[in-house]
């Protein structure tokens, strides 16, 4: 059973010295977080599950690269290190596509995002949650937030020590919720 006591920075600097039960700690909490970011964007001849695994490549990449002195959590560093690998996936892909229509090679494919755009995306989702935060209870916000990051109703379950049909019936309540609020209800 993983110790969720220790923090992201330890399990760091101990997968750094040789333990490879600290990177796979480190690799099983994020890579709910990295299937999420992954499943943002579409990749030009490939699937999801090839931007995962790039995104865990990533993940491993901040793993080794991690730096305590460098003033940073390793969560913030982990979601950089995931963010420019996927993204250099996706323009190496983009790079790939023949351009018949006269555009830049080196701009991303329509459905893709720019730096920029993500950013954007970013502040809009803040802003989700925060209006999430006072429309849900705190159980149902959890289990949405758990949700919307790719976990199962079996996985949330085991994170809230609830049953699937709790999950369940918290899910259905939120999207009613947000529902009446959100449609002028």
């Amino acid at each position: 059973m993983p110790n969720k006591t220790v923090s992201d920075e330890s399990l760091a600097i101990k997968a750094q010295g040789g333990d490879a039960a600290a990177v796979e700690e480190l690799m099983r909490r994020y890579k709910n977080g990295v299937r999420s970011h992954a499943r943002k964007f579409f990749l030009v001849g490939g699937e999801t599950e090839d931007l995962v695994q790039e995104g865990m490549i990533g993940l491993y990449s901040a793993v080794l690269g991690y730096r305590e002195s460098a003033g940073k959590s390793f969560k913030n560093f982990a979601y950089l290190c995931v963010s420019r690998r996927i993204y250099d996936a996706l323009r190496n892909a983009a790079r790939n596509v023949p351009c018949t229509d006269g555009s830049d090679p080196d701009t991303l494919p329509r459905g893709q995002q720019s730096p920029e755009e993500f950013l954007l995306l970013l502040e809009e989702q803040r802003e989700f949650y925060t209006k999430l935060s006072r429309v849900l209870s705190d159980f149902e916000y959890r289990a949405v937030t758990l949700y919307l990051e790719g976990m199962s109703y079996a996985d949330i379950a085991e994170a809230t020590g609830k049953d699937s049909k709790s999950i369940d019936n918290a899910l259905v309540r939120a999207k009613k919720k947000l529902l009446n609020n959100y449609a002028g209800k």
